[in-house]
């Protein structure tokens, strides 16, 4: 008599997204301490103060990535409307609780005890989610206006009032540039989107030379040298420092800049602390391990045998990829200056903790169940 049985093995994950992002994090610990030790000693009396933090965020981090790799991507179905809820929520509460944080001149964090968060961070992710969900719904009537079109501008519409009202251009462009590449994956009519695309333009472009200082941050973008004590003052001590590094870089710890004269050197500026400690080299293989994490989303995103894994997976990764761009970008000159943080190097607790869920979310949709077939 001869029978089968069915063996299962627990699912394969992506074993070089995984040790992408790990050695980005590991890479971005080392940075953290190396751009903020001075100004941690001088403002807290410790050079250790922001190394110990970015430890801990990448720990919860960790955490985070190991958890949502575990629960079945398709659970965020049922929990897209609850997340986007959420979301906005805590985005209203930024404005309207006794918990809102101001710094900098934006009002963009909940103070939780001794940490603070950023809503607008975790609103990218459920704005992911709620496209992928609304979108792989809607397939069979994508192409409508009222459907596949209207319903998400509408959320995409809250979103960007509450985020402008901190306020976070920089957060509303990457957003808006998501949502508008997740339609377009998703099969909204090219029609729709370029109509939208003119509309919004003028409207970007009121709102920009509405406030004096982003005049003059377009105005310092276009020549820094000029405004460089002012408003050029960031684009300048960054261009030095990636100067500086030249092709081998002046060695970990050994930089200059980030003594006090490059601001905010272990968050925004964090690359250009690279650029000039680790040099060309260093900057072309931080560069290398991004386009390694893009090129493993978008095989996922692919290769998804579910439409809803499939955009989810693309907005993921669009999110990440972009913010990469954004922020490489302005540090090298190459667009206005806006506070965004580089993906899993730069100092911070919100950011280092959502983009390790989304890499864990994505590690899910990968995730390949494996079987062998025992005859006896």
């Amino acid at each position: 008599m001869a029978g089968s049985t069915k063996q299962t093995q627990a699912p394969t994950y992506d074993v070089t997204l995984l040790f992408s992002v790990l050695f980005l994090v590991g890479i971005g610990i080392v940075m953290v301490y190396s751009a903020s030790s001075a100004l941690a000693l001088k403002k807290f009396g410790s050079d250790y103060y922001f190394l110990k933090r970015q430890a801990l965020f990448s720990l919860f981090g960790i955490v985070a990535l190991v958890i949502c790799s575990h629960v079945p991507f398709k659970a965020y179905r049922v929990l897209s409307y609850p997340i986007l809820l959420l979301a906005l929520a805590l985005l209203a509460a930024v404005q309207i609780s006794a918990l809102g944080l101001s710094a900098g001149g934006s009002l963009r964090w909940l103070r939780l005890g001794p940490f603070s968060f950023q809503p607008s961070e975790f609103a990218r992710l459920a704005m992911v989610i709620y496209l992928a969900y609304s979108m792989s719904k809607k397939q069979e009537m994508i192409k409508e206006f009222y459907v596949g079109f209207m319903p998400h501008v509408i959320v995409l519409a809250m979103f960007t009032i509450l985020i402008f009202m901190q306020p976070d251009f920089g957060s509303v462009v990457i957003l808006g540039a998501v949502t508008w590449m997740m339609m377009f994956v998703g099969g909204v009519r090219l029609l729709h989107l370029l109509s939208a695309l003119l509309l919004v333009l003028p409207v970007a472009y009121y709102f920009m030379i509405s406030a004096e200082y982003r005049i003059r941050r377009i105005t310092s973008f276009l020549d820094p040298w000029q405004y460089p004590t002012d408003e050029g003052y960031q684009i300048v001590h960054s261009l030095m420092a990636f100067g500086t590094g030249g092709i081998w870089g002046t060695g970990i710890g050994k930089g200059y800049q980030k003594l006090f004269y490059l601001p905010e050197p272990h968050t925004d500026f964090i690359f250009s602390v690279i650029g000039e400690e680790l040099g060309l080299w260093g900057v072309m293989f931080i560069l290398g391990i991004y386009v390694l994490i893009l090129w493993r989303g978008i095989h996922i995103a692919r290769h998804s045998d579910d439409t809803f894994g499939t955009y989810l997976a693309t907005g993921i990764i669009a999110t990440i990829t972009l913010q990469v761009c954004v922020n490489m970008g302005v540090t090298l000159g190459l667009l206005p200056t806006k506070g965004l943080s580089l993906p899993f190097l730069s100092y911070g607790g919100t950011s280092l903790l959502i983009n390790m869920a989304s890499i864990g979310i994505l590690m899910n949709i990968g995730a390949k169940k494996a079987g062998r077939q025992n005859a006896g």
